[in-house]
């Protein structure tokens, strides 16, 4: 399988695509004025504190206010003489005005500001540092016990602060000791410029920014088992270079620059693989097909038989259009990056391995996440319910707004409907106009200009006799689905 990290670069935004084998498995995009705050670190100030739920809201400097569970507050204290900290017991009580160093780790989203937490992590290409803990471990997601037992003998090698804790990335599967103790130097080194931040800068301030999305792809996804990563912007390219050089050189010679004329989303024909992101419908090989639905509460997934055309019994049918599905709704979930509550109502099964064996492919699809999942069995029905965390706002949610003519309900009032509304509200404006009037001009959105013209002139003329007034029915491109105006 061949596995490729695709860059393109524009003035107004940067898009990175993961694809295997020509497909689409993960799609970032990142714009200059939508730049995700998680993972930056800021010295705040507790505004106000909300007892009754056990949080505070913390002016971080921007236009809304973060909001912090108490129960992840930490209280530091810094000795910038030796480079030292502390984490001193939570306090009993924080107060308003008190100040804080805490980490974004959800965006803001509607009315809400941004989710905080001054439980400090900080990843590196090996290794997350965790200043406000102590525990050392390893990722959960290196599975193998051999390479899990490795992995904890280094770690006790490394001689790291007692008073910081680390945890092992599954990027350290393989690595040795001086890849490890590299990244140990370098997080530590970052924390302590940190803390640095915390005391020259005021509050509040921004004292440690997250890479940007090119970065931070290289950092946690440029792995061995990429094939090449390819990048169509000479100030990009270069930029990726030099931070692979300090930390991935032995993969610098992976890292291509684009030249072409056509533009590498083009030519790999990655642009129409995005355009399908944004459908409601995913069809599978198979002929079934797939229907995702968000919703204000939860994501609800749709799993058809559709246009299945093999011959064989309703059991094995709905086998094999599940299994099939299972592993595209993962895939679908991370490239649509949707979190929350999901519901997914695969087709019918009556035997309990065929369930077991579309959970088991669920699940084996949804390892690959980089983010984390929490999946309960199958019911009788074959309904399933899982949770997927997410941080940042969707792809979808960057790239569509909601529609101002149905507001987002995917569908419009028909041309009838509208029009029996707007003889209404020439009724009611009829009614309020002067008796002196002698005509009326009538400006209405074409299509239901031209209802009224045509099959519904005859209550346009009962409208006239019962009101004595000449009516003018004007075609206007100017308005919308739903409105009108009424000139006498």
């Amino acid at each position: 399988m061949t596995k490729e990290i695709l860059i393109n670069v524009e003035p107004r935004e940067k898009r990175v695509a993961v694809v295997e084998d020509s497909k689409l498995y993960n799609f970032f995009i990142e714009r200059p004025d939508q730049k995700t705050l998680v993972g930056n670190i800021y010295k705040g100030r507790i505004e106000t504190i909300v007892k009754s739920i056990g949080a505070a809201f913390v002016d971080i400097g921007l236009e809304k206010k973060g909001f912090l569970y108490l129960s992840e507050a930490f209280d530091l204290e810094v000795d910038l003489e030796d480079n030292s900290h502390q984490v001193k017991d939570q306090p009993r009580e924080f107060k308003a005005g008190q100040e804080i160093i805490v980490q974004v780790v959800k965006e803001p989203f509607g009315t809400k500001g941004p989710r905080l937490t001054s439980h400090v992590s900080i990843p590196g290409r090996y290794l997350v540092i965790m200043p406000q803990d102590t525990h050392k471990g390893i990722s959960r997601k290196i599975e193998n016990d051999k390479e899990r037992a490795r992995l904890r003998v280094l770690l006790s090698e490394l001689k790291l602060p007692k008073d910081i804790g680390f945890i092992v990335r599954t990027a350290s599967e393989g690595k040795s000791k001086k890849d490890l103790q590299k990244d140990t130097h370098f997080l530590q080194k970052l924390w302590r410029s940190i803390l640095k931040n915390s005391t020259k800068l005021p509050t509040p301030s921004l004292i440690y920014e997250e890479y940007d999305v090119v970065l931070r792809i290289v950092r946690d996804s440029f792995t061995e088992d990429v094939t090449r990563l390819i990048i169509d912007s000479k100030y990009e390219f270069k930029r990726v270079h030099r931070f692979i050089s300090t930390f991935l050189s032995h993969l610098k010679k992976r890292v291509e620059w684009y030249k072409q004329p056509t533009p590498l989303f083009e030519q790999r024909r990655i642009e129409e693989q995005i355009d399908r992101i944004y459908g409601s419908t995913i069809f599978l090989k198979c002929g079934g097909y797939i229907i995702i639905e968000p919703t204000e509460g939860l994501v609800v997934v749709d799993v058809n038989s559709g246009r299945f055309k093999k011959k064989m019994k309703q059991e094995d049918m709905a086998f094999t259009v599940n299994s099939e599905a299972a592993a595209e709704i993962a895939r679908q979930l991370r490239l649509r990056d949707l979190g929350g509550i999901i519901v997914i109502d695969f087709i019918d099964m009556s035997k309990d391995g065929h369930r077991r064996a579309v959970m088991n492919k669920l699940k084996r699809a949804l390892s690959f996440d980089h983010a984390k999942t929490d999946i309960s069995g199958m019911s009788k029905l074959c309904l399933v319910e899982m949770t997927r965390e997410r941080t940042h706002g969707t792809v979808e949610s960057l790239s569509y707004e909601t529609c101002p003519h149905c507001l987002g309900k995917g569908k419009v009032k028909s041309t009838a409907t509208l029009a029996i509304a707007a003889l209404k509200e020439i009724k009611n404006g009829l009614k309020k106009l002067s008796r002196n009037a002698r005509e009326v001009n009538i400006y209405l959105p074409p299509k239901v200009a031209d209802r009224l013209f045509n099959e519904d002139k005859q209550h346009i003329a009962a409208l006239q006799k019962q009101f004595r007034k000449r009516i003018n029915i004007i075609a206007s491109c100017e308005l919308s689905a739903g409105e009108s105006r009424i000139v006498s």
